[in-house]
């Protein structure tokens, strides 16, 4: 599969060096029978070693010449293949076909182009999955686990954090891959977590933080001004003055709740 050409347009960056392989592996941490899904197989890297061990495995591919390859490559028995856009795929139906009753555990090397708008894709099935392992670009991997006051914290953190805990757990260079990509990249590991304050509306909440961070440099009084009022900042003991990056996910759910209906205006 080697004298595959990569395509820019779906953003395809081979994974090759084995050490980096097996650490993904060991991350993984896969076992016989588990619902797995992988997301961009691309030249089989993950692909083989995880059939390995499960003895199943499902994957969603766009590039219908990858799929071609990897099903001479593969028996039905051991990849069930979706020649689909993972923007579109909908996980919910596959973790029911798969798992009934349970969930499905998601793996990849998500195309960069494409990284955070299927991140959020991803997080509509966040009550379907167990864990998620991904490769990205380390930038978003950054943005992803910052803590509240941080320069990397903003609205892709809040509204991930406000569903998974999520951890980085290696970096990986450029040389990992072919062809080598123009960034670094890094292994994040995503678990849902229990909700500790429940967004009563979600739309609303995700409305609300990006009104928030419209303008990181504006206070919330100034990004949200005409939907939440000082009254309203004073019923949740938030402060008006402070900038998006000094909120933390809990105050977003918070604010968004006391606002209710209005959050989603």
């Amino acid at each position: 599969m080697k004298s595959h050409q990569p395509r820019k347009r779906f953003g395809q960056n081979f994974l090759q060096d084995q050490g980096v392989i097996n650490d993904i592996l060991s991350a993984i941490g896969a076992r016989p029978g588990e619902a797995v899904v992988e997301i961009g197989p691309g030249l089989a890297a993950l692909t083989a070693p995880l059939i390995a061990r499960l003895g199943r495995l499902h994957a969603v591919e766009i590039d219908r010449d990858i799929v071609a390859q990897l099903t001479r490559r593969f028996s039905p028995e051991q990849l069930v293949l979706h020649n689909a856009d993972a923007l579109q795929f909908d996980f919910g139906a596959l973790a029911a076909q798969m798992a009934p009753g349970s969930k499905i555990r998601l793996v990849g090397n998500l195309p960069y182009n494409i990284s955070t708008p299927l991140l959020f894709h991803l997080a509509e099935f966040s009550d379907r999955i167990e864990d998620a392992h991904f490769m990205l670009q380390n930038e978003v991997v950054l943005r992803m686990v910052a803590e509240p006051g941080s320069a990397d914290y903003g609205r892709l953190g809040v509204m991930l954090q406000y569903l998974f805990e999520m951890e980085k757990l290696l970096d990986v260079p450029p040389t990992a891959f072919y062809p080598p990509p123009k960034v670094d990249s890094a292994i994040v590991r995503m678990i849902p977590r229990p909700f500790h304050v429940t967004a009563a509306d979600p739309e609303g909440l995700a409305k609300l933080v990006a009104a928030a961070f419209a303008q990181r440099r504006k206070t919330l009084r100034n990004n949200l001004k005409g939907l939440v009022s000082d009254a309203d900042f004073a019923a949740v003991g938030l402060e008006p003055g402070l900038r998006p990056e000094n909120v933390s996910v809990a105050d977003y759910v918070r604010l968004a709740n006391h606002l209710g209906p209005r959050a989603s205006a």
